[in-house]
């Protein structure tokens, strides 16, 4: 295989680098704070949302609601402590769960 020089200095790369320099990386830097930015306001911040409205939900709950568990269990509460929640789910079966357990309020 014979190459000659016309071939071998098309294909080098040009002297001083990769030529971009300090722009090329402040517009990396950008890019990367772009998609930071928009993961920030489409993945994290409607879950700390969806949290708060959870932890207000918890802390509204009274004796007589209707509640439903993240298990699926139906049931009226009938005794809320400060960790528990007392369920009675018919006559004469009552369940105590962790408040967190509750994953909706009916």
């Amino acid at each position: 295989m014979i190459f000659d020089l016309q071939t071998l200095y098309a294909a080098a790369p040009p002297p001083g680098g990769q030529g971009g320099g300090t722009s090329s990386l402040i517009s990396t830097l950008v890019m990367f704070a772009a998609v930071i930015l928009i993961m920030y306001f489409l993945m994290i911040r409607p879950q700390q949302k969806r949290q708060k409205e959870h932890q207000n939900m918890l802390k509204s709950i009274q004796r007589g609601d209707r509640v439903i568990t993240s298990a699926g269990i139906h049931g009226t509460v009938v005794d809320i402590d400060e960790t528990t929640i007392t369920l009675q789910v018919s006559d004469n079966t009552r369940i105590k769960f962790e408040r967190g357990a509750v994953a909706n309020k009916v």
